[in-house]
């Protein structure tokens, strides 16, 4: 491997953000040093998240500036670290090699110690000392740096093959949406003999159907505010059934009682959290990924008693889950619907994004060759 004898380089160009309301600027950042457990990767593509969003303009709490945002991300392996052939965390990673096509997701560590409950129970994400992808610190204190730039580097474990059969363009949105919404849904048994409703058809909603279908739920019905969406649901998606909760009256009385997992992807502070719990079977299970600014709505103590209902979360996923998703999604053809940007049209996709207009995940793709792969 020739190219891990070279010096890592001190600084990588990408695009920055300074502060909350500034266009990003291509300009230089300073990664973390590179140790022996890391990789670096030649980024050909990234996805655009809802999370950037939130961070850039500091919607989650003071962001740490400068920051570069992407935390679905694709690229060339271009160095491995020595340790990594031997990597003790993950056995999966030591098969990493230069030239191979690898992504990173919202994750890029945790104190993978042996006392840490999440950690030792392959739960990285949940790892009350975990660092994003951006926005975050490793433990020698400098900072994480994501995929909108043309360099990635970072820690081994946090770092997934793509298998050959998934284009780099729709794997990217995988990376975080994808295992978003397939982490839960496998975790709360969405599969054979099971009823799931999606609320939200967009970046998250529309992965969340095509794995509720991938995993073989007997129904998927697919959840949204108007109808503007229906055919995409019902014709593109797959869905079996659809209700338009602004048009349709009486739709929580007319399908009461008919789910078995309710997966939220919305991130409006009022939604009609009671009337979606009233869609769920005795014992079902309500699930939100979508992570809004304000709090959620109020919940009656009897949305939850007179059905024995459970009402949850869940975090990204973690390294097992998103190797499971990829497979899957290989094969299954899992593929999210995307729209390819230039990576140097990243202010202009930010603020299609914000206003709405992906149909539904905005894929950021640097220029050369590579990013046709």
């Amino acid at each position: 491997m020739a190219s891990q004898s070279s010096i890592p380089a001190k600084t990588f160009e990408g695009w920055v953000a300074h502060d909350a309301t500034s266009p990003l600027t291509f300009t230089t950042f300073e990664p973390k040093p590179f140790t022996d457990t890391d990789v670096e990767i030649k980024v050909t593509h990234c996805g655009i998240c809802g999370t950037d969003v939130h961070t850039l303009r500091s919607g989650w709490g003071p962001t740490d500036y400068p920051c570069v945002v992407g935390h679905e991300i694709i690229g060339i392996v271009e160095r491995v670290g020595t340790a990594v052939p031997t990597l003790a965390s993950s056995t999966s990673s030591r098969d990493i090699r230069v030239g191979d096509r690898v992504g990173i997701g919202a994750q890029s560590m945790s104190c993978l110690r042996a006392d840490c409950e999440a950690c030792a129970d392959g739960q990285e994400s949940y790892c009350t000392r975990m660092t994003g992808t951006y926005n975050g610190r490793y433990k020698d204190k400098s900072k994480s740096y994501g995929g909108f730039a043309t360099r990635w580097r970072g820690p081994a474990h946090f770092v997934f093959r793509i298998p050959d059969s998934l284009p780099s363009a729709e794997a990217a949105p995988l990376l975080c949406g994808g295992v978003t919404v397939f982490a839960p849904l496998r975790k709360y048994g969405a599969g054979p003999g099971k009823t799931v409703g999606v609320i939200g058809v967009g970046g998250l909603g529309h992965v969340g159907i095509l794995f509720a279908r991938a995993l073989g739920a007997d129904r998927v019905v697919a959840i949204s505010r108007s109808s503007s969406k229906r055919a995409d649901a019902l014709e593109g998606l797959g869905a079996d059934g659809f209700i338009a909760t602004g048009e349709e009256k009486g739709w929580a009385k007319t399908h009461s009682r008919s789910l078995d997992i309710l997966l939220s992807t919305v991130s409006a502070a009022d939604m009609p959290l009671g009337q979606y719990l009233r869609l769920l079977k005795r014992d079902g299970t309500f699930i939100q990924v979508g992570a809004p600014e304000h709090p959620l709505p109020p919940l009656a103590a009897w949305s939850l008693i007179q059905k024995s209902v459970k009402v949850t979360g869940s975090n990204i996923g973690s390294p097992e889950d998103i190797r499971q998703m990829l497979q899957l999604a290989a094969e299954k053809r899992v593929l999210p619907w995307i729209q390819k940007r230039p990576m140097e049209d990243v202010n202009g996709a930010l603020a299609d994004m914000h206003d709405g207009k992906a149909r539904y995940r905005y894929v950021l793709q640097n220029g050369g060759e590579q990013a046709k792969l």
